[in-house]
């Protein structure tokens, strides 16, 4: 089902006024209706131009054509998606949020919000905000909601899920990781890679300023200070035998500090945090959501050591962020520079836009 020619916010007084239109029009015999109708009802398609125009066809043919139009089978289908879609409007909270088989603390969620407005929503929290678009189906049972993230650590990737809405009440039920696939029940189990989220309704007023986000343009050599973007990168560059340094950095870890967008993140946070490495592969994630996900490359004959990340998902894919590693006993700490920013120099000098983590194997 494609909802892509709908309007953002949908509204079913506007779709009844489009159709009357549309029938007007047909009447007056202009050709931008007569192809509607012969494109999109059944009874108009192998008619002349002509015999389209004086055929009498009614105000509910010109509403199949607007559903249809819209990718819908039908005008009550139609109706059904709006009204669903502005059932799901206003200010949520979370009442519960348990990922991969995790209840999550409420201090985690005491402050975070979604807002939905149309098919766009904002996901608020003290660590991140996530701006995008969402897609929904109920006449599948469980509904389903597709989501695109399009501002924020998720920019570029897409969750796919399962909705249940009871009037003030909300279940969302979405794979966290990049491509993972669709639930099949509301519930998420060790392993499952779900998230599993409750949310209540705190005001069904229109949020402001719900856009869905902007996509980022592409990097390019006139916007980027630094020669590593302003080329396409073979991912085969980042091949080549397993060093010391990344044998040391394989398996699974857990972060003792997390700095981002020059904010450090809550200790009491840190305990839900990953980073895994496999050969060359490294992913990030907190809570189940994938945070980062690159191809790393080293440069052990520097001090500190230099660190290239292919960005492999993300507003950044395809770009290389460049930093610096060094070891504090048996912790390992980074220091990552946005995509087009230089290399840092050193520890002691953190710029807004770098990522500082330190961590220790789990």
């Amino acid at each position: 089902m494609s909802q892509n020619s709908l309007p953002a916010r949908p509204h079913l007084d506007h779709l009844r006024r489009q159709a009357k239109t549309l029938l007007a029009d047909l009447k007056d015999g202009r050709p931008s209706a007569v192809r509607a109708f012969k494109h999109h009802l059944p009874a108009a398609k192998r008619l002349t131009p002509d015999a389209v125009a004086a055929a009498g066809f009614c105000l509910a043919d010109a509403q199949l054509v607007v559903a249809r139009q819209s990718g819908f089978a039908s005008w009550p289908g139609l109706s059904r998606h709006v009204d669903l879609l502005r059932g799901l409007e206003g200010e949520w909270r979370f009442d519960r949020l348990e990922v991969d088989g995790n209840v999550m603390p409420a201090s985690m969620t005491a402050t975070a919000r979604l807002l939905i407005d149309g098919d766009r929503f904002r996901t608020e929290s003290p660590e991140a905000s996530y701006d995008g678009v969402f897609t929904i189906d109920g006449d599948q049972k469980p509904s389903h909601i597709d989501i695109e993230f399009v501002e924020g650590p998720e920019a570029g990737n897409c969750s796919y899920g399962l909705f249940e809405l009871d009037d003030d009440r909300l279940t969302l039920c979405l794979s966290v990781l990049a491509g993972g696939s669709r639930p099949v029940a509301f519930s998420a189990p060790p392993g499952s890679g779900h998230a599993l989220e409750r949310l209540r309704r705190v005001s069904a007023s229109r949020p402001p300023a719900v856009t869905g986000g902007t996509r980022a343009k592409k990097l390019s050599g006139k916007t980027a200070t630094n020669s590593s973007v302003t080329r396409p990168v073979d991912p085969a560059e980042f091949d080549g035998p397993i060093t010391p340094q990344l044998q040391r950095l394989q398996g699974d870890w857990t972060p003792t500090e997390l700095v981002m967008d020059g904010k450090p993140m809550p200790k009491e946070w840190l305990a839900f945090g990953l980073r895994t490495m496999t050969g060359r592969d490294m992913k990030v994630t907190f809570n189940g959501q994938l945070m980062a996900h690159a191809k790393v490359r080293l440069d052990e004959r520097t001090e500190p050591i230099a660190v290239d990340y292919l960005n492999l998902t993300g507003k950044a894919k395809g770009s290389v962020s460049l930093g610096i590693m060094d070891w504090i006993g048996d912790e390992v700490r980074f220091l990552i520079a946005a995509a087009g920013d230089p290399r840092p120099a050193t520890f002691d000098v953190v710029t807004r836009t770098a990522t500082r983590s330190r961590w220790r194997r789990r």
